[in-house]
């Protein structure tokens, strides 16, 4: 096991670097030096400015994320699905001197075509924090993943936080808007539409006509549309997973709160891992297999 290691969450806009000894955090950074933002400098260079002083030869670089990609520093292959959870830390691309990428995971069949980057680290984590059937990983795609104690066996992606944005910032429905308010109360009440209606389609311009015509507050269409689409997304997804499978819930606070608002509405309990310690953990079983 390897004393000592670096662990990279690097995607489009932004990159995260810890800094690991045994299984204790000794610092972190971040940078806005994503894969898309890397302003003429090479990955390499920005990876040795972020781990300036944390690098020596002996200690491994364990990254996962965008940077695996065609747009990144090299593209990683994804491990097709069904797929073991031990073969993710098998197949890693060597960039560097004790610098390796996390491989993605892809879906190829003729009723799914579905890939991954990132959340596969995730997973690794959630899988030994908390074990489950189905793990559901809100974020601007969020992953619906189907998983037994050994392996992978599919997954889905649906596109509801990237919607929300697209939606609000770039159509008529958020077109003039103010800033926006918080409300539990509104974002309940896009919840239940979204529920009971999970055919959404119809419902996006309402939204718009609603805060027009005056029946919804203009400050708080965000909230609304949130809920709107999360419950379409929750209610939709969830006809796929039989009601006796356990659900993990891997996010952020506010995310997960939101989501598991919408399972308890249909009655599903939920466990729930935080995004950043499933990755961690994911990280750091994957290079403690680097270093073995």
């Amino acid at each position: 096991m390897t004393a000592r290691y670096i662990a990279i969450d690097w995607g489009s806009t932004n990159l995260r670097a810890w800094l690991y000894q045994g299984d204790k955090c000794l610092e972190s950074r971040q940078s806005e030096a994503g894969v898309t933002r890397l302003n003429g400098k090479s990955p390499d260079a920005v990876l040795a400015e972020v781990t300036t002083h944390w690098r020596d030869s002996a200690t491994p670089v364990v990254m996962a994320g965008m940077i695996g990609s065609n747009v990144g520093w090299q593209n990683a292959p994804y491990l097709p699905v069904p797929a073991l959870f031990s073969a993710i830390g098998e197949q890693l691309t060597a960039v560097g001197d004790n610098i390796w990428i996390i491989p993605g995971l892809c879906v190829s069949r003729e009723d799914n075509h579905n890939v991954m980057r990132g959340e596969e680290t995730q997973l690794l984590g959630a899988r030994e924090l908390s074990p489950s059937s189905v793990y559901v990983m809100p974020g601007t795609h969020c992953k619906w993943v189907q998983t037994d104690t050994q392996q992978i066996h599919d997954f889905r992606t649906v596109m509801t936080g990237e919607l929300h944005h697209l939606l609000l910032r770039h159509s008529l429905v958020g077109a003039g808007l103010p800033e926006q308010e918080a409300s539990g109360d509104v974002y309940a009440a896009g919840l239940e539409r979204g529920l009971n209606s999970p055919a959404v389609l119809p419902s996006l311009f309402e939204v718009r006509a609603s805060h027009v015509l005056g029946h919804l507050a203009r400050e708080q269409v965000s909230d609304f549309l949130s809920g709107l689409l999360i419950g379409a997304e929750v209610a939709s997804m969830s006809e796929s997973f039989a009601a006796q499978q356990a659900i993990t819930l891997v996010a952020g606070p506010a995310l997960i709160s939101r989501y598991q608002q919408a399972f308890r509405a249909i009655g599903r309990d939920v466990s729930i891992v935080d995004g950043d310690m499933a990755f961690q953990a994911g990280i750091r079983s994957i290079a403690h297999a680097v270093a073995n």
